[in-house]
């Protein structure tokens, strides 16, 4: 079952946007597995966030290929995959990419006013909200030729998932 044209999603942006809650209401919405791409880091890199110790590219790299390997194998299966993944620089966007070309980003984007009060409210979660300056100073903005739809995370959850449904191709 699922929406077998539905392109791979990206549900991308730095910690406290809501990508793990959009992603989840959008795969129900669209018919299509949702992952949250936190399930996929390695326990090294969850340790490393949990002391407050930014990842570096290195650290990142062997969790965006999973990532991409999950996009393809959903992809050449004919079962549509969204992922929530922050995907803050190009260079991660364009692994993810080498493996599913046609993947779309759906960038949540808010003020860091919001996205701090939005991290202080969550519970058991292993990315401190000190670790958010560091997320904003990396996060890259998506070019022109990258796929993608950029949403205010103002709105509340319905009406913004409702949004994208209706921009997607």
């Amino acid at each position: 079952m699922g929406n077998k044209h539905l392109p791979p999603l990206i549900v991308m942006g730095v910690s406290g946007c809501g990508k793990s809650t959009v992603g989840s209401m959008l795969g129900e919405r669209l018919a299509a597995r949702f992952k949250d791409g936190d399930d996929l880091h390695p326990e090294a890199n969850k340790a490393k966030m949990s002391a407050g110790i930014p990842l570096d590219d290195e650290d990142r790299k062997p969790w965006l290929e999973e990532i991409g390997r999950a996009l393809r194998r959903s992809q050449d299966a004919g079962a549509p995959l969204i992922i929530a993944c922050s995907a803050l620089k190009r260079s991660y966007r364009d692994l993810l990419r080498h493996h599913a070309p046609d993947v779309v980003f759906i960038h949540l984007s808010g003020d860091r006013q919001t996205l701090l009060s939005r991290m202080n409210a969550r519970e058991n979660h292993f990315m401190p909200s000190s670790l958010l300056d560091s997320q904003l100073s990396t996060l890259e903005p998506l070019g022109v030729d990258e796929k993608h739809m950029l949403v205010d995370i103002r709105l509340a959850p319905d009406p913004l998932v409702e949004g994208i449904c209706s921009r997607l191709p």
